[in-house]
């Protein structure tokens, strides 16, 4: 068998690496840690933050990106990052520990009841996660992220932006004029996204 590489990308988040394992990290959905209190949830993010300059790590369907904090120097961390990535995948290791598999994010339920959803919106709310699914969500992950519906209320979308979305310089602008002139041009009833 060959020997396994790990690849590392840019993303336009300057404090965050996109690294692929060339195999399927999540087989559904995503998993954001933004604590190491969170990443005990998982044994590789539980690895990563303790490197001391990680503060976030991301799971996407075949990549992983790291967050460091400023200042943190990419070219030493870089090194340490992968060969945690290397023990993790060569040994074949769960990627979470078993009581946390059910925290997953699945893009068909993950509305909160903190945005709750007016039956009379259904029809709208289908309209936005199928472009949400289908248009933003392949885009935001070849930068390293993703972005979670979280509702919809009089117009105004609810998303969360989580890997090197969030915290992005840019991600105000891949908001508003990406994601928010799409969902208008295809969704007249929306009338703003915000994220959350």
């Amino acid at each position: 068998m060959p020997p396994m590489l790990i690849e590392m990308e840019t993303t336009p988040n300057p404090a965050t690496r996109k690294f692929l394992p060339g195999r399927t990290v999540m087989e559904v959905g995503s998993r954001d840690f933004t604590t190491p209190e969170a990443a005990a949830a998982s044994p590789l993010a539980e690895a990563l933050f303790t490197l001391g300059d990680v503060t976030g790590v991301h799971f996407g369907r075949n990549f992983i990106s790291v967050t460091a904090a400023a200042g943190a120097d990419w070219n030493a961390l870089h090194g340490d990052i992968a060969a945690i990535l290397l023990d993790h995948f060569v040994g074949d290791m769960p990627l979470f520990r078993p009581a946390s598999a059910a925290d997953i994010h699945v893009p068909t339920d993950d509305a909160t009841a903190e945005f709750p959803i007016d039956p009379a919106d259904a029809d709208i709310v289908d309209q936005i996660r199928e472009l949400i699914d289908a248009r933003v969500r392949p885009a935001v992950a070849n930068d390293g992220g993703d972005i979670i519906f979280r509702g919809f209320d009089k117009g105004n979308v609810y998303l969360t932006m989580q890997g090197a979305c969030s915290g992005c310089p840019s991600s105000t602008a891949t908001l508003k004029h990406g994601i928010e002139s799409l969902l208008k041009h295809y969704v007249p009833e929306v009338t703003a996204v915000h994220a959350v």
